[in-house]
């Protein structure tokens, strides 16, 4: 958004010829003033949500409009104004068929037309199919005109919640298997967050189809060199003043291996829910609801019209997604043309779920077309069973009046990950070259144990870490009639992928709570590790000059001294523990409280970091007999210290930030290493 000295005449959103026009004043003039080997890095052209107020008319749209619908448009102009013409259903009319030409050419002129004039100069488009404020388009059909999408999220609230699905949809039905999200957006500016407290909404839109993040935002600061520094009220800071920025590649490292498996293969859907052909349009409803343990798309008419048919009984798009299911929603219009494919494609064989229009939305061919969908509608829904609430045409099936539960088993549907109703466990389901790959997310703070049913036969299942990047066979599973019965553990906010890439071996056993057992056994404590701790401070962060030995662990908040309860910044933890002997089993380091991040040493070799949920990192290739080194390096936020420094006179405040959303009241943020450490076993 531009500042209002900035703020002038905005680019025709509904012409091809303005929006190069545009570019070649803009972006053009840029890329000629760069000499071509520095172009390099140069390769997409990016269009953020849309954020500019609606358009309902351009240059020679008059006649575009008499072109596209058979009548004059002009005796209707004066409904622009809120005076009916003829009638108020032929002015709706009108306003339908202005409506959908707008949307067509914001998709068609200005997005696609971007596309075309990027290309010229060998760049791509990237764009964020939605938009607030007076969004004029169709979400999918806009988005499908760029050559990559993209979505949203933020860090809580709600922002995000139909942004994802709305760019997921969009990519799978236009066959685009990237697909971004701007990621942990937040209000505040407050440098209080930390990735642990990202990961719920990560994994959440992990499985609604993301799977390839950008975070948002890194601000380069330059040449500022106070600190924290030049935030936002509007991001995370994911940049080198934050305190935790050494050790972001835990985080990073985690987000590149959930992206890299869910870009491979082909998403698996179920349900396609159609979202009508009204405009302008930035989401689409699910009714009837789709139970848990399906996933579904969105659809549009385009995509219905131009690309789909019926292979193998299922709703089939050129770049072979598939779906099971075609939802109508609950409208009583419909376009004669679109009509007349659904008809198609259910004579084909696919199975469509939805009541029956009564006439066409648009005033084009006006009342021939009304009377045309009642004639084709009575046609195919007169056939439905008032008793069984279907219909067998041709080589599909007609449904309307059961719910979706009721609608997939009638089709031999069942649910793809099936969980119990309580399980507060989420999903997605990709499939590359004859293995599936389940991504599962436990979105509660409490581990759970949970026993999915998989809709795959014959195969092993394994669990796959991105945390960590361990991949292991799950020995217990229980074939099930529709697939395979997986008994898990997950901790708090924990994610797995669970992959399916080989011939079954024989299960160790089909118990449930003894196959939990096998598959996830319990952590042995072999020791606590007591201290004394030596904690090291950062004095240029205002920490102790002198290393601190304690004997017990804390809260850097209930601290005396005010510049450790204030303090942010690095803190290295040091101490030893003793091993008469080595056990069998592999050894595990558990902080299980820290805030934000740690990074662990054992006898001065590195052997990983946590930042999650379970806090627990493997040291067995460095432990030995006798005593062992431990150096735990922690990583806290900027929170504690920007607070403290509110209550100092202002010439004794060393922080600055641009954007100050704390007072000397407010309460200070759990901080540093809490614990228990200790030592556990484990013979995975």
């Amino acid at each position: 958004p531009a500042r209002p000295e900035a703020e002038g005449l905005e680019t025709d959103k509904m012409s091809k010829k303005h929006i190069e026009a545009h570019f070649e004043a803009f972006l053009g003039e840029i890329y000629r003033r760069i000499p071509a080997e520095d172009r390099k890095c140069w390769k997409v052209v990016v269009e953020d949500s849309y954020e500019t107020g609606g358009q309902n008319f351009m240059d020679g749209f008059l006649e575009d409009f008499k072109a596209r619908y058979g009548y004059d448009p002009v005796p209707f102009l004066p409904v622009y104004a809120g005076t009916v013409v003829q009638s108020e259903e032929i002015s709706d009319r009108f306003l339908w068929d202005m409506r959908r030409l707008v949307a067509d050419k914001i998709a068609y002129d200005y997005v696609a037309g971007l596309r075309d004039v990027s290309h010229k100069y060998g760049l791509t488009t990237w764009l964020e199919n939605y938009g607030h404020w007076g969004f004029p388009g169709e979400f999918l059909q806009y988005g499908g005109q760029s050559d990559e999408i993209g979505g949203e999220f933020w860090s809580e609230g709600s922002l995000g919640d139909i942004e994802n699905r709305a760019a997921s949809s969009c990519g799978h039905i236009y066959g685009k298997n990237k697909i971004s999200a701007e990621s942990f957006t937040a209000g505040g500016g407050g440098y209080h967050r930390y990735p642990a407290m990202m990961k719920q909404r990560g994994d959440r839109f992990f499985t609604e189809g993301i799977n390839n993040t950008l975070l948002h935002l890194y601000i380069s600061q330059p040449y500022e060199e106070r600190e924290p520094g030049v935030n936002a009220t509007f991001s995370n800071e994911f940049n080198r003043k934050n305190i935790w920025f050494p050790q972001l590649d835990l985080f990073i490292r985690y987000i590149k291996r959930v992206n890299f498996m869910l870009q491979q293969g082909l998403n698996v859907a179920d349900a396609a829910y159609f979202i009508g052909e009204d405009a302008p349009k930035m989401t689409g409803i699910t009714d009837p609801a789709l139970p848990k343990g399906y996933q579904f798309d969105y659809i549009n008419a385009e995509v219905i019209e131009r690309d789909m048919s019926v292979a193998d009984g299922m709703l089939t798009l050129p770049h072979d997604t598939r779906y099971r299911i075609l939802v109508l929603p609950k409208l009583e219009t419909r376009r004669p043309e679109l009509l007349h494919k659904i008809a198609r494609l259910i004579e084909q064989g696919a199975v469509v779920l939805g009541p029956a229009p009564r006439r066409s939305p648009s005033y084009e061919n006006y009342p021939a077309a009304d009377r045309e969908v009642r004639s084709t509608a009575d046609a195919l829904w007169s056939q439905i069973d008032p008793a069984t609430g279907y219909a067998r045409i041709g080589k599909g099936m007609l449904i309307d009046g059961l719910t979706m539960s009721q609608a997939m088993k009638l089709i031999g549907c069942t649910p793809d990950c099936g969980t119990a109703e309580e399980d507060p466990v989420l999903y997605c389901h990709r499939t590359v070259n004859g293995m599936e790959i389940y991504f599962i997310s436990n979105q509660s703070d409490k581990p759970i144990r949970t026993a999915p049913e998989f809709r795959v036969k014959g195969m092993q299942p394994e669990a796959w870490s991105a945390i960590d990047g361990s991949m292991r066979t799950l020995p217990a599973f229980a074939p099930t009639p529709d697939g395979v019965r997986v008994p898990l553990k997950l901790d708090g906010y924990e994610s797995l992928f669970i992959v399916f890439r080989r011939q079954a071996a024989q299960p160790e056993t089909t118990d449930l709570a003894a196959g939990t057992e096998a598959n996830f056994p319990d952590y042995k404590v072999l020791q606590t590790l007591g201290g004394p701790w030596t904690l090291t401070f950062d004095p240029g962060k205002r920490g102790p000059a002198r290393p601190l030995v304690t004997k017990e662990l804390f809260d850097f908040t209930q601290h005396a001294d005010f510049d450790i309860r204030h303090y942010s910044g690095p803190v290295t933890y040091e101490t030893t523990f003793t091993l008469d002997s080595l056990p069998t089993e592999r050894i595990y380091l558990n902080l299980n409280d820290v805030t934000a991040m740690a990074k662990v040493k054992v006898n001065g070799a590195y052997v990983g970091g946590v930042w999650t949920m379970p806090y627990r990192v493997e040291i067995t290739d460095a432990v030995k007999t006798g005593e062992n080194n431990v150096e735990i390096e922690v990583v806290t936020t900027w929170k504690n210290r920007l607070i403290g420094d509110l209550k100092l006179p202002q010439s004794e405040r060393r922080t600055w930030v641009a954007y100050q959303p704390w007072t000397a009241d407010d309460e200070l943020q759990k901080s540093g290493l809490i614990g228990p450490v200790v030592l556990e076993t484990n013979h995975f």
